[in-house]
């Protein structure tokens, strides 16, 4: 009597599931599983925060200044982190202060949770800022060849590992009620100016105020006035985001539009 071997049910088939012709069902989960989470932790909308994975703490790049000088790397570089790290600071106070704001609302619970892309720099500031007010955040990481996982500040039950850009920018903008824009680098342009582009193209129907936050380092990266100059975008494009170096002026920038514009309509609309 011959022995008979029980084939595998198609959906536990791992060989098919990561072949190329189950990337459908692979985008599917993407979508699907991030959905369910944020159901069931009653979070509808967001504030996300974007910028460099590079950018450390001012501690941290002290650290690194003093074994610079006595030898022990590259100096100028060092003095940069250094500069650069006030915009770890200022995005860590963002949202802490954007946090208690939320937690102070008396509609609903868990409105305008901190969403980062969950790696380190300033995606680490913004989720520490919202632990230190001991608020939920979210992070959607992803498959990078310079980010290890998740940073130790996002909420466990909200940390979310993608494998498709498209499918990560998609939960970024999704729940956003407020998006702001720290130094950054490729990763941080491209997030930007999709953001602006869905905007400007009336793609996303909401309201969703913008903070571009480093005076002098878009100005110097960005040229946008020179695409009104020769016809690109309208002069009107412009008023699209806000350009600050003050957590104070972003803060109410922020909190009064979400007042006006997303407090009594909760949930994910475009």
């Amino acid at each position: 009597m011959s022995e008979y071997e029980k084939p595998s049910t198609a959906y536990l088939n791992t060989e098919f599931l990561t072949s190329p012709r189950a990337r459908a069902l692979r985008i599917m989960a993407e979508y699907l599983e991030p959905e369910s989470r944020f159901r069931h932790y009653n979070v509808d909308d967001t504030i996300v925060i974007y910028g460099s994975a590079r950018i450390i703490p001012r501690e941290e790049a002290e650290k690194r200044l003093k074994e610079a000088e006595t030898g022990k790397g590259d100096l100028e570089r060092a003095r940069q982190l250094l500069q650069m790290s006030r915009y770890y600071d200022a995005t860590r106070e963002l949202a802490y202060r954007l946090t208690q704001w939320s937690k102070n609302l008396t509609h609903n619970d868990r409105r305008f949770v901190i969403c980062s892309g969950g790696g380190p720099g300033i995606m680490e500031a913004a989720n520490r800022g919202a632990s230190d007010a001991k608020g939920h955040n979210v992070g959607l990481g992803i498959d990078l060849p310079m980010e290890e996982g998740a940073n130790p500040f996002v909420s466990r039950e909200l940390s979310f590992h993608f494998h498709y850009f498209f499918m990560r920018k998609f939960w970024f903008t999704y729940l956003a009620k407020a998006v702001i824009v720290m130094p950054g680098g490729f990763g941080t342009l491209d997030e930007l100016f999709e953001t602006l582009t869905l905007i400007q193209t009336g793609r996303v129907k909401k309201k969703l105020p913008i903070v571009l936050f480093g005076q002098e380092y878009w100005s110097k990266v960005l040229n946008l006035d020179a695409l009104v100059h020769f016809g690109t975008i309208s002069p009107n494009d412009l008023d699209l985001f806000i350009l600050t170096d003050s957590v104070d002026e972003a803060v109410e920038h922020l909190t009064l539009e979400l007042e006006h514009y997303a407090l009594d309509r909760p949930g994910p609309y475009l």
